[in-house]
């Protein structure tokens, strides 16, 4: 069986910051639950853009740690392990073979789940298998159907001693974890009781991040749009709704659109806010025109076959990696928390760069794990038996490496461009 990952109760001098404190790239040190053993991590998907990209963030955020890249395609799999060194290996993984998959599993301590899209998946097969095998799990899915019934599987994680962790990327996933900080802060300060979460996100096209996440972007456009308003459901059509979100300095102001993403359900859910809802939107300002002009003319049926869409893909693949190399990969997430006393409250995150920084963002959760963050049980994020609340700070520092703009609990003028002088320095 594989090698139960050791739990313990999160050590909160992990935050402590001093002068020293050894520091890696600018963040505190990592402090594994066993520090005399040789962990080992399984990143499916580690031939992909990014799962190659979380394999590269974790070799420098954690040296000591075994990287085993999985993949189907051999040539890539070692052209990988050749770019991280020696402290890697290839494992030739299928996730729809059960047994490979299984096999694969057994001698690791952490199994991380990057090989998307998870959109109109049928099974958690990932999650299954490291449930039967005892071995930690964390997954970096942006679907609503798929982090539900992978969350449905917490008794069994429970009753075999797993932790493990859905949508636990950079969105979903850090602006989950923004969301819960600026909750919590919300009501520690007495601001009044949170009731709306807005979250806003934009990448400069694909984000350089390849084919998977064009595929999700359309098979996201055959979803309904879950939101929730003043505690009640409601269906909104997809890439409808268009607002303009001020995404600030090196961004700027940005067209987004309502899109069917897990954060709305999890965190109105978790966190106990009553309105919520999500948007994205992207550059050059036509691919947002064909992504709602798509949602008119395309039936939903065919926006969620993955067969078609991936024909799709395809096709358009191409023209957009063009576009990509014109239209750069830069990624902002805005997160916006209005309280019943008026006052609202913003965290921003942005990077140059989407394909390095959700690689980053899902090492820094990958750490927090293997630091003893995660309870047994599948859990979101924004949940403390997920992401214990003393380790959101320190998870939020490893995450936003690199980042030009990191902000959090902040009124909405220190962010905008063009904040709004009521009077004599007063702005709103």
């Amino acid at each position: 069986m594989a090698r139960a990952l050791l739990l313990q109760p999160y050590r909160a001098t992990v935050l402590a910051a001093s002068s020293s404190e050894t520091k890696y790239d600018g963040v505190p040190e990592v402090k594994l639950s066993d520090p005399t053993r040789n962990y080992r991590v399984l990143v499916l998907g580690g031939t992909g853009r990014v799962g190659g990209s979380t394999a590269t963030a974790l070799s420098k955020l954690c040296p000591k740690l075994k990287i085993v890249v999985g993949g189907r395609n051999r040539e890539k799999g070692e052209a990988m392990v050749a770019k991280l060194g020696e402290n890697s290996e290839f494992a030739q993984v299928d996730i729809n073979d059960t047994k490979m998959l299984e096999t694969s599993l057994r001698d690791v301590d952490l199994v991380v789940h990057a090989a998307g899209p998870f959109q109109q998946a049928p099974r958690c097969t990932v999650l299954e298998a490291a449930i039967k095998t005892k071995t930690a799990y964390l997954d970096v899915c942006d679907d609503t159907s798929y982090a539900f019934r992978a969350k449905s599987l917490e008794a069994e994680a429970i009753a075999a001693n797993i932790p493990a962790l859905t949508t636990a990327g950079i969105y979903p996933g850090v602006s989950n974890v923004m969301a819960a900080e600026m909750v919590a802060a919300a009501i520690s300060e007495d601001k009044g009781k949170p009731e709306k979460l807005r979250f806003s996100y934009y990448t400069a096209g694909t984000g350089g991040a390849g084919p998977t996440i064009l595929a999700t972007s359309f098979l996201l456009l055959g979803e309904e749009v879950t939101a929730y308003k003043q505690g009640e459901k409601v269906k909104l059509r997809p890439y409808s709704g268009m607002i303009t979100v001020d995404f600030g300095k090196g961004i700027r102001k940005r067209d987004v659109y309502l899109l069917n993403l897990p954060e709305v359900r999890s965190t109105h859910e978790v966190l106990g806010v009553p309105t919520v809802v999500a948007r994205f939107g992207t550059a050059p300002f036509f691919w947002n025109w064909g992504m709602e002009i798509m949602t008119k003319l395309l039936p939903s049926e065919v926006l969620r076959d993955r067969t078609k869409v991936q024909q799709m893909v395809e096709l358009f693949d191409p023209v957009v990696r063009a576009m990509d190399s014109f239209a750069g990969e830069r990624v902002s997430m805005r997160v916006d928390l209005e309280c019943s006393d008026g006052r609202t409250t913003v965290g921003l995150f942005s990077h140059k760069k989407l394909s390095v920084s959700v690689g980053v963002s899902t090492a820094a959760f990958v750490v927090a794990m293997l630091e003893g963050s995660t309870q047994p049980g599948v859990w979101f994020p924004e949940e403390p038996q997920g992401i214990a609340v003393e380790a959101r700070e320190v998870l939020l520092k490893r995450a936003s490496q690199g980042t030009f703009n990191f902000i959090l609990n902040k009124p909405p003028w220190m962010v905008e461009t063009e904040p709004k002088e009521v009077v004599l320095g007063i702005y709103v």
